[in-house]
């Protein structure tokens, strides 16, 4: 399919986004509630579309990164994106029957209800991390929810936003779902869509919702940030980093939910960073090969050389955990653990996004769940202990986007939970039930009741007024 297309050459990007706009709108207008067969025969397109280009999008994506393993790329952005759809797919009917809610008793025999409605036209902007992923996501709760949507994927994902523009062309046509390859982010944030759901930095994400702001539109962002993780004494911890560093290490660590940084209680990290090299060296036994993926391009690379090199600078314990070494050439950059860190140093101020692994000692919970609550929200949190009231007191006394207990990032493959930050890690929720009713209007419907006294408010006011007004109260109605 993907091999037999007969892609057309944009010439301005921008010109093109306010051609499909206007068609989706349009298209939207003429269809304002598709029915649930012809949302699920979308569904149905989307999970063929994935399936049988599967080898084409693998191929996409490594391009963009230089070198990208397929392995990887299958398990996470195309199996993830698929048993999405399959499980949007048997929950649709129940999500879209109307919501009876209760009547009050002045109107007894009414009726109240709650209708999810589509919104029209949601803007979906996805950064290069997981292009697939991030973006297939919102796609399949807007066309779940019966939505139009246009998609703007990184400058760094150009190849894979090529072979999508095509797909979903052939697949839905532009009036349903397209990918916009070459139009700015600016430009795209601009269009006034009536919904816009970003995934990137938290800067980035002022920018979208400035813009967003012009056209009165609502956002959802997904803005990523320093993800905690702690190993409380009482859990294995050769079992914590087989889990952490699978979770670290993933895409060398260009993951938004990714452990940013981790606490080892004092006694406990000698051994944990003997541990992490012996699983390291096992697992990417020289990061030149095709398992280890290369950061995504040079300005990344260089930024997070300069951010190992600054941390040694001012004192911190660079640790390498593998054998392999740094290839300029392919951007690969080993695992490092990082000890001995201070707020001074670049790699605890920021955002890693790469393979560094600060750790830092504690010795009392108190002082990790202090070190958290005194910095921004994180997008994710993962504690691991094998008692329940730990788990309880470090999940209820921080709050992050989302948490996984005992492992790391898995929660994001949970189709019965939302995923979404709170703070500067973001607003709003998508994925499943939550993703299909934030892109989705919640229409509240009064039937006014065919017996009823409305009559009894009206003016002009007298005293039975005031008596209906006491006899209301008096029976707490």
């Amino acid at each position: 399919m993907a091999q037999n297309l007969n892609l057309k050459v944009i010439e301005n990007p921008q010109t093109e986004a306010e051609t499909i706009l206007k068609a989706q709108k349009e298209a939207y207008r003429a269809n304002p509630y598709p029915s649930l067969q012809e949302r699920l025969n979308n569904l149905v397109k989307l999970e063929a579309l994935l399936s049988d280009n599967t080898d084409a999008i693998t191929a996409a994506i490594s391009a963009d990164f230089g070198h990208r393993s397929a392995t990887e790329t299958k398990l996470v952005e195309i199996f993830g994106s698929l048993t999405a759809i399959r499980d949007t797919r048997k929950r649709l009917k129940k999500w879209m029957k109307p919501q009876r809610r209760h009547t009050s008793i002045l109107f007894l025999t009414g009726k109240n209800e709650v209708i999810p409605q589509p919104k029209g036209v949601i803007g979906i902007g996805t950064p290069w991390n997981y292009p697939l992923y991030l973006s297939i996501g919102p796609v399949i709760n807007a066309l779940a929810a019966g939505n139009r949507c246009m998609v703007k994927l990184a400058a760094n994902s150009q190849n894979l936003c090529i072979l999508l523009q095509g797909l979903f062309q052939e697949a839905f046509g532009d009036d349903t779902a397209a990918y916009l390859p070459g139009v700015s982010g600016s430009e795209f944030s601009s269009l006034p869509f009536d919904h816009i759901v970003y995934t990137g930095s938290a800067e980035s994400g002022k920018n979208v919702m400035a813009a967003a702001a012009q056209n009165l539109c609502p956002v959802t962002l997904e803005l990523g940030g320093k993800s905690p993780a702690v190993i409380c004494e009482d859990f294995s911890v050769r079992e914590a980093a087989n889990r952490i560093l699978y979770g670290k290490y993933l895409n060398a660590g260009q993951t938004c939910v990714a452990p940013d940084y981790l606490f080892v209680h004092k006694s406990q990290v000698d051994e944990f960073v003997k541990i992490a090299g012996e699983i390291l060296k096992e697992r990417y036994p020289d990061t030149n090969t095709d398992d280890y993926t290369s950061i995504i391009d040079e300005r990344s690379y260089v930024r997070l050389t300069d951010t190992l090199d600054d941390a040694a600078a001012k004192g911190a314990t660079v640790i390498q955990l593998t054998a392999g070494e740094r290839n300029d050439e392919l951007r690969k950059l080993p695992p490092h653990a990082v000890l001995n860190v201070n707020p001074t140093m670049r790699i605890m101020q920021e955002e890693i996004f790469g393979p560094l692994l600060p750790i830092m000692t504690y010795e009392s919970l108190d002082e990790v769940i202090d070190y958290i609550n005194d910095r921004e929200n994180p997008l994710a949190f993962y504690p691991f202990s094998n008692d329940k009231a730990i788990q309880d007191k470090l999940f209820y006394s921080t709050l992050s986007g989302g948490v996984t207990i005992n492992n790391c990032v898995f929660h994001v493959l949970q189709h019965s939970i939302p995923f979404g930050g709170v703070g500067a890690s973001g607003m709003g929720h998508y994925h499943g039930h939550e993703g299909f009713l934030e892109m989705s209007k919640l229409r509240p419907k009064f039937t006014f009741p065919k017996v009823g006294k409305p009559e009894l408010f009206y003016p002009p006011y007298t005293n039975a007024h005031e008596k209906l007004y006491a006899l209301l109260n008096k029976f707490k109605l």
